[in-house]
């Protein structure tokens, strides 16, 4: 035998098994997300069933009910694969609710122009939170943590108080229904899904997009590969900023009002449904995707405990750290595998 003739033991030993290729495959996470949300909606049809739970309009609702947590995380989605992390969500989210309720109710403006003022001033706030990113080298967390507390602040600055929205348009908006036949969508669930599609798309076909993951992948590679590293951060946490002044607005249009303390702790919620959805937390791995299974995952628990009846609505949170320190654990195993 030769020098370089391999024996088949060594040559086995180099071949990953059918069980190491499955942890290293990046679907896995999602697909473990599809199969969860499927085993508990099946759990819930033959529980409930008595109770209306195989009532299509169930299903609906869960699109309807966290439309604005799916914008939100979908943004959180663009931040967590470059390896970064936004804390100031929830108080964008709120921020937005007052500002808009505040210029409708109290000045007027008609809503067709708070819009577009609402979603540019949560763009540039995540804009300036990016810049400061990058340009100052300061990690996200400390950054993006004092984003939290300036919009809660401003939140109170405009008021106190919540602020009741009367404005027949928004109104009109909020009640405007899409039938499917077996059911129905809100206008809200339908922007929450064409900014599904949009993000899907920028993600997996666009420069952009395959810069997104590089950079979270590896940003020292990113750098050496002359990939534009602090152009490419700057613009996805101005994409979550614009996303969390999104989901502000159609929060209010769920909400019909405007609250300093609306949305408080969402941001935690957001980044719980894209770890669930199988995003790394390191970044660089994921699917938007596997967010939306992630929000309809928690959204599911909200609803099986609504018909259960007896337990307290507390439990919605200890299932999702459960869920949460779950998926963690899974893609710590997935990371290790990789490194060996």
């Amino acid at each position: 035998m030769s020098a370089t003739t391999q024996s088949p033991t060594a040559a086995d030993s180099r071949t990953p098994s059918k069980a190491q290729r499955l942890l290293g495959d990046r679907r896995l996470p999602v697909a473990a997300t599809a199969v969860l949300f499927l085993v508990m909606y099946g759990v819930g049809l033959g529980r409930y069933q008595y109770y209306g739970f195989d009532d299509p309009q169930v299903f609906l609702n869960l699109f309807i009910d966290n439309s604005y947590l799916l914008v939100a995380a979908v943004g959180v989605t663009f931040v967590i694969l470059s390896g970064g992390i936004d804390l100031s969500v929830g108080s964008m989210i709120g921020f937005t609710t007052m500002f808009t309720a505040w210029l409708v109710e109290r000045q007027g403006v008609p809503l067709l122009l708070v819009i577009p003022m609402a979603l540019a001033v949560g763009a540039f706030g995540g804009f300036l939170m990016g810049y400061v990113i990058h340009n100052f080298e300061i990690q996200p967390f400390i950054v993006t943590l004092a984003g939290l507390f300036l919009f809660r602040g401003l939140c109170l600055v405009i008021s106190k108080e919540s602020i009741s929205i009367s404005d027949s348009t928004v109104s009109s908006m909020a009640q405007a229904q899409v039938s499917l036949g077996m059911g129905f969508l809100s206008l809200g669930a339908i922007v929450s899904l064409v900014v599904l599609a949009v993000a899907f798309y920028v993600l997996h076909y666009t420069r952009f997009g395959r810069r997104v993951y590089a950079i979270g992948g590896n940003e020292q590679s990113a750098l050496l590969m002359g990939l534009p590293q602090g152009g490419t951060k700057i613009a996805v946490y101005t994409v979550s900023g614009f996303c969390s002044a999104l989901a502000g607005l159609l929060f209010t249009l769920y909400i019909q009002s405007g609250d300093p303390l609306h949305a408080t702790g969402m941001e935690l919620d957001a980044i719980a449904a894209v770890v669930i959805g199988g995003t790394l937390l390191t970044g660089g791995s994921g699917y938007v995707v596997g967010t939306l299974f992630g929000v309809l995952v928690l959204g599911l628990i909200k609803s099986i405990i609504q018909f259960e009846g007896t337990l307290s609505s507390w439990w919605t949170k200890i299932a999702t750290g459960v869920l949460l320190c779950a998926f963690i654990l899974v893609q710590r195993v997935m990371t290790a595998r990789k490194k060996t």
